[in-house]
């Protein structure tokens, strides 16, 4: 983020179908000095048209609405606007809701018993690129990651690298990414990958990841750029969500 990004108010788009907590939340969030909530979507297609039309910063949508669902809306404005951060804001912390949110593309999961401080700290990180899960959500990834992982047969098959299936070029045409699977990746992982793959999905940081491999930080932030493309990813909590589909 250059000097200027950082100086400039951090412009927020709030999608809820409850007016109570849109209003309560623009309230509370937009007396901050460095936030501006620039606008209030009613439902999921209000804040795709809202997004397209306000080009905000970060983005905290609820996840059912009518007309179009926060997933579908994130999905959506993902594809459109790569750089709009998603910060969902849910009651709903069940396991496919969390890992259909992450795959269209939101960078944060909450729930909607959040300390303020809390969707604050968020938001803020989100807006510096960062990806944040809330505890019970990632004990729940952690939990499918570590139940497949126990069930895994011990020797399984590599993955086939006899496929040239244009999997990048179809994700890229398509409003809706596709999931990569390990069939469907063009160059498989490699060991130490693999390995940091998997503390990534148990939430450590690139440094406690480098204390864990021996590996420099600088080193690390470089492993997990090639294996984010390589998954095609676009966030660590989407990686996480590979990680346990790997192993699903």
């Amino acid at each position: 983020m250059s000097g200027h990004e950082a100086r400039r108010k951090l412009r927020l788009l709030i999608a809820d179908d409850q007016p109570l907590i849109r209003r309560a939340l623009a309230m509370t969030l937009g007396v901050e000095d460095d936030i501006e909530v620039v606008g209030q979507a009613v439902d999921g297609a209000d804040a795709i048209e809202q997004a397209l039309a306000l080009r905000p910063d970060v983005i905290v949508m609820d996840l059912q609405m009518p007309r179009a669902s926060g997933v579908v809306a994130t999905r959506e404005i993902t594809a459109k606007l790569p750089s709009v951060g998603i910060v969902v804001l849910t009651t709903y912390d069940h396991d496919e809701l969390v890992f259909e949110a992450i795959r269209a593309g939101a960078r944060a999961y909450l729930l909607k018993d959040a300390a303020e401080s809390e969707v604050l700290d968020t938001i803020r990180a989100v807006r510096r690129g960062e990806s944040r899960l809330s505890p019970s959500v990632a004990r729940k990834v952690m939990e499918q990651f570590r139940r497949f992982d126990a069930a895994a047969p011990a020797s399984a098959a590599p993955p086939s690298p006899a496929s040239t299936e244009p999997v990048a070029a179809a994700s890229e045409t398509s409003s809706r990414p596709v999931p990569a699977s390990p069939d469907a990746l063009q160059e498989p992982l490699t060991g130490k990958e693999e390995r940091i793959l998997q503390l990534i999905a148990e939430g450590m940081s690139n440094k406690q990841i480098g204390a864990k491999v021996f590996l420099a930080e600088g080193t690390v932030k470089n492993y997990v750029s090639r294996i984010m493309e390589k998954l095609h990813a676009r966030s660590r909590t989407e990686l996480a969500v590979r990680a346990v589909e790997r192993r699903g």
